[in-house]
């Protein structure tokens, strides 16, 4: 007669179903279900590393924050190349002056420090109240020269005109519209004389 098998005990019982438990939460675990979105083809064209929700700062040579990037996705590459999603950047020029930068995205190339921003891309001036729409615009950050080739909007309450090229020289504080410019400036109301 054969011997018979004796049956598992508690503990093999206990063990089994813990490891068969963990398999479970592993395969459920939520943070493995967050995948970055797809890999750009080429070679050049893989990066590095990925920012979900960056808040990024740089700084001059004498350790002075002079531009702050916020992006809910923030993309580097081997060519020094970073893109931006939705980018919201701050700029402060050489007179301490604040201006607001933001577009659907963006693409800084950090050799020559160049930013290209795209996509309702808009240029704010808060202290001036002025404001530029366009769909295309690029800041030099060495030299503080931001343009736009294409056709652009630009506002300060109650004027505003519009034209297809502009420039703007944030440390000097001076802007020109060219190119089949139009406009809307209501006169000067005269002031109030006080009592």
């Amino acid at each position: 007669m054969a011997g018979r098998i004796p049956r598992p005990g508690f503990r093999i019982w206990l063990v089994l179903l813990i490891v068969v438990l963990g398999g479970i939460l592993t395969y459920l675990d939520p943070r493995d279900s967050i995948l970055p979105s797809p890999i750009p083809d080429g070679s050049d064209d893989v990066p590095d590393y990925i920012i979900q929700g960056a808040y990024l700062t740089r700084f001059d040579e004498n350790g002075q924050p002079y531009q702050r990037v916020e992006s809910p996705r923030v993309v580097h590459t081997p060519d020094d190349i970073t893109r931006l999603e939705r980018p919201v950047i701050h700029l402060i020029d050489e007179d301490q002056r604040r201006w607001v930068a933001s577009a659907l995205n963006g693409k800084l190339a950090n050799k020559e420090d160049l930013l290209t921003l795209e996509g309702q891309a808009r240029l704010y001036a808060p202290e001036e109240r002025w404001q530029l729409d366009t769909h295309t615009l690029h800041y030099d950050g060495n030299t503080g020269h931001a343009w736009s080739d294409d056709y652009s909007a630009l506002r300060q309450p109650p004027q505003r005109m519009t034209g297809y090229r502009f420039d703007a020289w944030l440390d000097d504080n001076s802007a020109t519209l060219t190119d089949n410019v139009r406009g809307y400036h209501p006169p000067a109301t005269p002031e109030t004389s006080g009592p």
